[in-house]
């Protein structure tokens, strides 16, 4: 009954993470590929073109993509050939990646509310379950670990782009200097939204290590765990059979 998870550096209710997780994303939707470009320079497109190659998404495979609201993840795989369902459990996320997918001409993606935690898919559905800068916002990722676990089919494999820690000596320090002090102004100048960023920047510092999410995906079944550092583990790629 007094369960707390954590929302950036605050402790609060679970019910309360989904809540104030949902208005940050709801806050920011608008601006949201703005301030990922700001913020990695540029940089996040070339981890999601890495991450759908190791994803290697084929011809007429059922693909959900998690958290994917604005679609970045979905319309490159989507032109690849797979049938791509896009959850997010934020409907001004989900709006935005519409509008995009009118905006490119992309009408054979299929768009759902969802929470990770608690799927409406039936079991065995999907070929493959990807999630990209996501998880660390779910408030019980084992409960998502496991929905995903539970919507793959046998031989299907899931992918988690996410945030985690860096390891390279100089840059780590460099990184959280620029993480404290520049990303939340950038917020605040370009979306309007100092908090919604620092929330962000904490969400990062609290997520588990490498080490740790791929014991995390281990546990929820998962086979032939990996991991993929980039950028000295500013972000990795995690990967996991379901056997």
């Amino acid at each position: 009954m007094n369960e707390k998870v954590s929302f950036g550096y605050a402790e609060v209710a679970p019910e309360e993470k989904t809540a104030r997780v949902g208005a940050v994303f709801s806050s920011v939707a608008s601006r949201y590929d703005l301030m990922n470009d700001a913020m990695s320079g540029g940089m996040h497109r070339l981890w999601k073109d890495r991450f759908v190659q190791r994803v290697k998404p084929r011809e007429g495979e059922q693909i959900l993509d998690m958290a994917g609201g604005t679609g970045d993840i979905a319309f490159r795989m989507a032109r690849r050939g797979a049938q791509v369902t896009v959850a997010d459990i934020n409907q001004e996320m989900l709006d935005v990646g519409l509008e995009r997918a009118a905006e490119r001409g992309m009408t054979g993606l299929v768009w759902s509310r969802q929470n990770a935690e608690e799927l409406s898919f039936p079991a065995a559905h999907f070929d493959a379950y990807t999630i990209a800068f996501g998880i660390r916002n779910v408030t019980h990722i084992d409960r998502a670990l496991a929905e995903a676990y539970r919507v793959l089919r046998f031989g299907g494999r899931f992918f988690c782009l996410e945030f985690s820690t860096v390891t390279w000596p100089g840059f780590k320090q460099a990184y959280d200097l620029y993480s404290d002090k520049v990303i939340p102004r950038l917020g605040g100048a370009l979306a309007g939204d100092e908090a919604s960023y620092r929330y962000l920047v904490e969400s990062i510092r609290r997520f588990p290590s490498m080490p740790r999410f791929e014991q995390m995906i281990r546990s929820a079944g998962f086979t032939q765990t990996r991991v993929e550092p980039i950028m000295g583990g500013l972000v990795a790629i995690h990967s996991g059979w379901k056997a």
